[in-house]
């Protein structure tokens, strides 16, 4: 028989042994460990397993009596799994027949089939319904229980004491399935959410099938009809059921709740949580509300009173423990409800919410169909079944771990939340003595956390604190320095023409604005791709003569324009050349050292320029759909020859119209970005941009007029220049086109380099004579420092994109204080190199702020991670741009202030929506920082919980069953180039009919839209690719998420953790979806190193491996089982 000892068994020496007396116990306090024997004792003298071997144990399953009852406690899968741990089980014959389980179903899965009385004098005996009398053999079933066995089964104590002193006189340990406790780990276990959540569906069903109307709205030729209107009242399992099942059936629907937590969880659903003016905290213990004040309930019957003259549909699920249910709507409120409407009682049972409710009965009152059935999850008897015959499975293997005995310890110590908190909660009675209630578990949490704010909550608060007079001063403060800054240049102009370059500035700064924010974020590589060759315009525009005008300080401005640009971007790497080729001289080659610098820096641009157009052309080549019609791009060859060609006769004819021929080819370069904005009109953009470069060379050459030589040489260096770009341009993979620009970049920072330090030697001697020499110093000293940085930060980069270098950020030990130093003695150095007029001192300057920012660029670019650098190199290109504009602006040439003004808008556009995707300043990312605007600055929350792992099969499964599918890929889908058999999978599940998007957040990948132009490269349609703003809202109403490769960009961290370093950073909101699939290596950290808590939530299952082996393997198998 099975006995409950009070007891913990002490150590012994011998095995269990057979007819001997009773064990030999020490009396414990209020701790009991619950074991099985017959008629064994304990020799104490060797250790022993406590408890009993599960196969000398017999569970039993009867069939339930209770008047139309029909589920049944354990399933044919539920007996399966109790026989494979062991246990015998018998089942009543015709048990599950209500339930459509037969008899063979139970014997097929290793069951025995009885009489009544076997079943009930089992050891465990598993049932639904408390035992209650049977008719049939006029016995109660309390009264057929084994001596000292063990039940199982709902009991409600406090309503039944009766019951509980007849299962006491049978010495009976119980367990009550309606007293497991609400926590977390006994999610698993609580069969009171398994049947309320049947029991919302089943509330929504009936109240459809008594409503004369249709649930959704629908207009017909025969007339509009309006969507049914439901309130439901109880955010509970049962509530949210019925919410979700009326939101999916079209209904308008609103709930009702006095708990904030379950007000949110009905407007995650679509519901619209109604409250009253009162502010009054609802949270309860055990997962109930708590009984609210009289002036709460004064202004909630005021609410409901309200809302039944609105509403066609009510569902009631409000219950509180161990007592009569409350009485929510009156008779009164209730007759005011339209004729034709619906009141569902889920609180039937325990009295009911409804004044006017029947328990147990459906009949109509005042023409209001009421429905207080107290039946429901047996209304559907075989879900219900197999739902708490899996919480009953579940229970007995987590009570009882051992593999070989069946025990579990009843303690009256225990910590909340615990195994020990469950048992306790569970087993109300034992060995016939009732220990119900449980007492007070230790370490209960002090409520619910606040739940985190989000972004635009934090944005508003932050505003709220800034009264309107500093808001107001701030705005005004910000417009004085602005138009004091204006006043200012008017007042430093050394002539009429650089006032109007102001003009020009400003007004192609409003236009470069306006384009580049209209460009696609798919299309971010092409821009800054074809930015790239656009800026190679203003080598021709550079190439004039070393001593007329202003060629001198165009060159030195060129220079330093192109070194800005940091480490990366492709927009602006043709600017140097601007320097190189005005300083170029000599016949065929060139005689100076100036001028073989000059020729080199000519060299490292064109390289850049003419790869430029034609990555740009590839990429937009990659983006091409079968459906789109045919192109004819060559047809742009007549405008560009009508340009150029119509030039060249005008020049023969003595006409001398270079700056219309600068504005003809800015505005085409305005034109190349603003065509970038759409994937309709992205090649014309290009085409454009080469038109406004072939315009621009065609002036230049036509204003120099240089010797025949001296174009030998220009020409020889930019084509052998140019052929190399070419064929770099058209052999390199798009998967290492940020290397490739980062590589470009450090040969334009070398550019700038060399093109001022031979601009100083050539201008030195005019100097003396040369009102602007002191200008043009400054401006080749910058250049030279500007420069340097972007020589030696570029090649990190690369070093980091390439992986020959660790991408993690090099902290090194004083780094802030080291990079100040550098600064300063840059700075520094100027000082003597503009005081002292004489040459050795001027080049020593240079050489030596040459190696310090070379240093410089070194240690700033190795404490920024792999993953900030494509913030880094937008930025250094908007710096670029800028420096291109005071180029136009000493040269006072149009073309070189609009050129300047596009790729000046566009790199610090990139930077803003960068840094605003990662809710970061662009300080913190390029002084390497850490932590978002949002950061709190406490702990860090803690993650706790299980992850869920798959394997390939169960992927493919659930691939299979999802209709509507997101992909959001990471940087792992780049550097493991998965996007091939990821191509061929959507198109695969396309063809099957299945809606499959992707979502790409702003910084995922090492450059701005690289993902897009990955997956255009495998042939992914453009426009299922979406952008994480477009897609975001859509995740709830998804049933697969697929996350490839990602980790910080679809961390819950971001919104659920203030004091998380990616605090407010928007996020794809991937954990919104019904499920979701995240493909990574391991359950290691992103870049950011912050643990994602999307891994241990339960919509999550981990498929884990190397990203492309997954990604073919997938696409293998979902081929294979498409084929068969």
């Amino acid at each position: 028989m099975a006995n409950l000892l009070k007891t913990v068994v002490t150590s012994c020496s011998c095995p269990l042994l057979s007819n001997l007396g009773s064990c030999k116990v020490v009396p414990g306090k209020k701790e009991f460990l619950r074991t099985f024997h017959t008629h064994q004792a304990l020799w104490c003298k060797s250790p022993t397993k406590p408890g009993i071997p599960y196969k000398q144990l017999t569970v039993g399953i009867p069939k339930e009596i209770f008047q139309n009852e029909k589920r049944v406690a354990l399933s044919p899968a539920g007996v399966q799994a109790l026989v494979k741990q062991g246990f015998n089980v018998v089942v009543e014959s015709g048990a599950g027949e209500a339930s459509k389980f037969s008899d063979d179903h139970y014997r097929a899965a290793g069951a025995q089939i009885q009489g009544t009385k076997e079943v009930l004098a089992s050891d465990l005996v598993v049932k639904v319904r408390a035992p209650m009398l049977n008719p049939t053999l006029d016995i109660h079933e309390a009264d057929l229980l084994k001596t000292s066995g063990t039940l199982i089964s709902f009991i409600y104590p406090a309503q039944n004491p009766d019951l509980l002193d007849k299962l006491s006189k049978r010495q009976t340990t119980v367990l009550a399935m309606d007293q497991v406790p609400r926590v977390t780990i006994a999610q698993g276990y609580d069969a009171l959410s398994s049947m309320a959540n049947i029991a919302g569906y089943k509330a929504v069903v009936l109240a459809a099938n008594h409503f004369g109307r249709f649930f959704t709205g629908q207009i017909t030729a025969a007339g509009k009809v309006p969507p049914a209107k439901i309130l439901i009242v109880g955010g509970g399992v049962a509530g949210l059921a019925s919410a979700g099942a009326a939101k999916s059936m079209g209904a308008i629907v609103r709930g009702f709740d006095t708990r904030a937590a379950a007000l949110e969880q009905f407007k995650s659903l679509g519901a619209e949580p109604l409250e009253v003016d009162l502010k009054e905290s609802g949270e309860g213990q055990g997962g109930y509300a708590k009984e609210m004040s009289k002036e709460f309930i004064e202004a909630e019957m005021k609410l409901f009173a309200q809302q039944c003259k609105e509403v066609d549909i009510l569902i009631s699920t409000a219950l509180i423990p161990g007592k009569k249910a409350p009485v929510l709507f009156s008779r009164e409120m209730i007759e005011s409800m339209k004729e034709g409407s619906v009141v569902v009682d889920l609180a039937a049972e325990a009295g009911g919410n409804f004044e006017t409710t029947k328990p147990g009965e459906l009949y109509v009152h005042k023409g209001v169909t009421h429905i207080g059935y107290t039946d429901l999850p047996s209304r559907m008897a075989t879900q219900a079944s197999t739902l708490y015959s899996n919480n009953i499975t579940k229970l007995l293997k987590a009570i009882s771990p051992d593999k070989d005995n069946f025990y579990f310890e009843v303690k009256d110590d225990f910590d909340f939340g615990t195994m020990g908190h469950v048992i306790r909660g569970t087993v109300v009675m034992k060995d016939g003595e009732v220990i119900f209630p449980a007492p007070t578990p230790k370490n209960i949490p002090q409520g619910a956390p606040e739940k985190p704010k989000t972004v635009a909550e934090l944005e508003a608060e932050k505003a709220a604190t800034v009264t309107p007079f500093r808001k107001t001063m701030t705005t005004a403060s910000a417009y004085t320095a602005g138009l004091t800054g204006i006043l200012g240049l008017g007042l430093s102009a050394p002539n009429l023409a650089f006032s109007q370059m102001v003009t020009t500035f400003g007004l192609a700064g409003i236009v470069g604005y306006h384009t580049v924010w209209g460009v696609t974020p798919a299309l971010h590589s092409p821009l800054m791709s074809v930015t790239n060759a656009i800026s190679g315009v203003v080598v021709v525009v550079a190439w004039a003569p070393a001593g007329t005008g202003l060629g001198w300080a165009a060159s030195i401005s060129s220079g330093a324009a192109t070194a800005i640009s940091f480490a990366v971007t492709a927009m602006e790497e043709g600017l140097t050349a601007v320097g190189g080729l005005a300083l170029m001289g000599g016949h065929l080659y060139p005689s100076t050292t100036a001028q073989s610098l000059a020729a080199l820096a000519t060299f490292i641009s064109s390289v850049n320029i003419a790869g430029g157009f034609l990555v740009t052309q590839r990429m937009l080549d990659m983006f091409k759909r079968p459906t789109d019609p045919p192109e004819y791009n060559y047809l742009y060859l007549l405008p560009a020859g009508t340009f150029v060609g119509g030039y060249l006769a005008a020049l023969s004819s003595g006409y001398n119209i270079e700056q219309i021929m600068y504005l003809g080819s800015g505005l085409c370069c305005v034109g190349a970005l603003a065509g970038l904005s759409t994937q309709g009109t992205a090649r014309l953009g290009n085409a454009l941009g080469m038109i406004g470069v072939a315009g621009g060379l065609a002036a230049t050459l036509g204003g120099l007029n240089p010797s025949p030589e001296l174009l030998a040489q220009m020409s020889g260096a930019m084509a052998l220049g140019g052929t190399i770009g070419l064929t770099i341009a058209k052999r390199i993979q798009i998967t290492d086109l940020p290397q490739l620009v980062a590589a470009f970049h450090s040969l334009v920072g070398l550019a700038a380099v060399l093109t001022c330090i031979a601009e100083y030697i050539v201008e030195y001697p005019h100097f003396a004579t040369d009102v602007a020499a002191n200008l043009t110093k400054i401006v080749a000293y910058l250049g030279t420092y500007i420069g340097g940085v972007t020589f030696s930060g570029s090649l990190i980069a690369y070093g980091k994109l390439q992986g020959i270098l660790n991408s993690a950020p090099l902290l090194l030990p004083g780094r802030h204080m080291l990079n100040a130093g550098l600064l300063t003695a840059s700075l520094g150095g100027i000082i003597p190199y503009m005081l002292d007029p004489s040459f050795g001192t001027g080049i020593l300057c240079l050489g030596s702020v040459s190696a310090l920012s070379a240093i410089m660029g070194v240690t700033l670019t190795a404490a920024i991670g792999g993953a900030d650098m494509p913030v880094v190199i937008t930025v250094l290109n908007s710096y670029s741009g800028w420096a291109l504009c005071a180029e136009g602006f000493l040269l006072n040439n149009n073309l070189l202030t609009i050129v300047g003004a596009l790729i000046g808008s566009s790199g610090a556009i990139l930077s803003y929506i960068m840094c605003v995707a990662m809710n970061r300043s662009l300080a913190n990312v390029i002084l390497g920082g850490y932590g978002t605007t949002s950061t709190a600055g406490g702990k860090p929350m803690e993650i706790s919980g299980t992850h869920t792992e798959i394997n390939l099969e169960n992927a493919i499964d659930m691939i299979r069953e999802a209709s509507s599918i997101i992909i959001t890929p990471g940087y792992g889908l780049c550097a493991a180039k998965a996007q091939y058999p990821i191509a061929d999978l959507v198109k695969m599940l396309t063809e099957q009919g299945k809606k499959v998007r992707f979502g790409i957040h702003p910084v995922a990948g090492r450059m701005p839209g690289q993902l897009n132009v990955l997956l255009a490269e495998a042939g992914v349609p453009y426009d299922i690719v979406l952008e994480m703003d477009e897609i975001n809202e859509d995740f709830p109403d998804t049933d697969l998420v697929l996350v490839i490769g990602a980790n910080d960009t679809v961390n819950s961290a971001a919104q659920e953790d203030p004091n998380s370093i990616i605090a407010g950073m928007p996020v794809l909101e991937v954990w919104k979806s019904k499920q979701v699939i995240v493909m990574k290596r391991s359950l290691g950290v992103g870049y950011a190193a912050v643990d994602n808590p999307i891994f241990y939530k339960p919509n999550t299952a981990m498929l884990l491996g190397d990203a492309k082996k997954t990604c073919d393997a997938l696409q293998a198998k979902v081929r294979e089982s498409y084929q068969k």
